[in-house]
């Protein structure tokens, strides 16, 4: 970022709702936030946790933190509960930064915190430190700065089968990256823009950190919204644009208008696009979808820049993937797990979980829990989740995370948390409770104990009441089980029942 200030200082470097913030100025307002969090006694190597929306001050905030070689731990706002207390207490981070909106989910998740905080907002607690004080800095260039090849925090997996795990990254490959992002086709000094979430890998690294190092202007959306999101696009003329899967059909649900074309978006980069509306939206919008598949624990992409319809796309830059059956690979257009390897051995680890990182890399390969074929063309096509998951508009989410929450109901004897389609094109969540003996209670009510403990994409959309869960003999519930009986005639539906 401080060579891209050097060469173009006076160029602008992101726009976020109607500031736009040049080169020069991005580098010394990182640098405020730095020095801020020095004189705080934030040293190098501290964990900082982000709780912020898309803005300025989360850039800021990210950046300020690289320049002192603190590390930052990026918290999915949604983030409540239980599992917003353990990515916290877990990462060991010693200062908050925070919307002023989320303080009181971070004290009702976790009363007798002892976290330093910081607020974003016109009024802060009492005894918060005011983020005006971290802008306030000194501009100055911080004594200690941190290299490419240094980690710079931890990012928490979405904890598809259990507690969010916290990845570090040992050392880096930029070139699947830089590989993915030179099919964007946007040349120095075009704008490309996301709506996608900071606190994610797609739009921190492929966005943020992609237009550092290619020159682009970035242009953020404070979030997804599709009545506005192509006024959003066009205003800002972006070229290219970052999309995950369930947008797409979103989009091409509104009515068709003479405006659909009127936009300068060449590229779309998409994560897991459904087929069936692959070519519609390409045809509709005048776009080309440049697909591809990767994960926040390790490195290495799957692209398909050719139009593959459906297909995730072929390894690169000399990261090896298979498919593979009790560690074995199996033949093509076998469905089994999705492993990769990079050349020079595992980059990453999970925080405070060595046993986790072992099972992750065993045998040399990382083990990404996801079903997939690949053709003989070397093209991988994705087939849902090894263990039960749910993927829901763009977020993974555990029936970990859910049951942990719906169990703590007083009437509520035991439930499983499964997947149901969506007319979206990926999942649904639905929730099977088994109540205590004598209990009664309402699905809706379920449902309201859900809002305010978890994240609002996690909170069930079906309910189902059942006498007993299916189990093995070792009392393990029986997902596929659940999943086959799938939406049960009577469920309770909270989106047709506006609950």
């Amino acid at each position: 970022m401080i060579d891209r200030a050097d060469r173009h200082a006076d160029t602008p470097a992101v726009g976020f709702e109607q500031k736009v913030v040049t080169c020069g100025e991005a580098v010394e307002r990182a640098s405020a936030v730095g020095n801020a969090l020095t004189a705080m006694g934030v040293q190098a190597a501290d964990r900082v946790a982000i709780m912020l929306p898309n803005g300025l001050e989360f850039l800021d905030t990210y950046f300020g933190l690289a320049a002192i070689a603190g590390a930052a731990v990026p918290v999915n706002i949604a983030q409540r509960g239980e599992t917003l207390r353990h990515i916290l207490e877990h990462s060991e981070a010693q200062v908050i930064v925070i919307d002023q909106g989320l303080v009181g989910i971070l004290d009702k998740a976790w009363p007798d915190h002892r976290l330093r905080t910081v607020v974003v907002g016109d009024h802060p607690p009492p005894g918060a430190v005011p983020y005006a004080e971290l802008a306030a800095g000194s501009t100055a260039p911080p004594e200690i700065s941190i290299g490419d090849s240094e980690p710079i925090g931890i990012l928490y997996t979405s904890g598809t089968t259990g507690p969010p795990k916290g990845v570090v990254a040992d050392g880096y490959d930029l070139e699947p990256a830089r590989i993915l992002l030179g099919h964007v086709g946007a040349q120095p000094g075009e704008t490309v823009y996301t709506c996608l979430p900071l606190f994610h890998g797609n739009a921190l690294m492929l966005s943020a950190m992609g237009s550092i190092h290619n020159d682009w202007i970035l242009r953020l959306g404070r979030k997804f919204s599709a009545s506005r999101f192509w006024d959003e696009v066009r205003e800002s003329r972006a070229v290219s644009f970052t999309a995950l899967g369930a947008m797409i059909p979103i989009l091409l649900k509104a009515t068709p208008s003479d405006t659909d074309r009127d936009h300068d978006v060449r590229t779309v980069i998409s994560a897991a696009c459904p087929a069936w509306v692959w070519r519609e939206f390409e045809e509709r919008f005048g776009v080309r979808i440049v697909e591809f598949y990767g994960m926040v624990d390790s490195p290495g992409l799957l692209i398909n820049a050719e139009g593959r319809v459906g297909a995730m796309g072929r390894a690169v830059a000399g990261v090896e993937f298979q498919v593979v059956a009790n560690d074995q690979p199996v033949p093509d257009g076998t469905v089994g797990e999705l492993v990769f390897r990079h050349p020079s051995g595992p980059l990453t680890h999970y925080h405070r979980d060595p046993e986790a990182s072992e099972q992750a890399y065993r045998g040399g390969w990382f083990h990404s829990g996801d079903l997939a074929t690949r053709d003989t063309d070397g093209y991988f096509t994705y087939c849902g989740r090894l263990k039960e998951s749910i993927r829901r508009r763009g977020e993974n989410i555990s029936a970990w995370e859910i049951e942990t929450v719906v169990n703590q109901h007083p009437s509520v004897r035991e439930s499983a948390a499964h997947a149901v389609p969506s007319e979206l094109g990926e999942d649904d969540v639905k929730v099977v409770v088994v109540l205590e003996t004598g209990q009664v209670i309402d699905p809706a009510g379920i449902v309201r104990f859900c809002q305010g403990r978890m994240a609002d994409y996690a909170v069930p959309r079906y309910v189902d009441f059942r006498s007993e869960l299916p189990k093995t003999e070792t009392h393990r519930i029986r997902y596929q089980v659940l999943r086959e009986r799938g939406i049960a005639e009577g469920s309770y539906d909270r989106e047709n029942a506006n609950a």
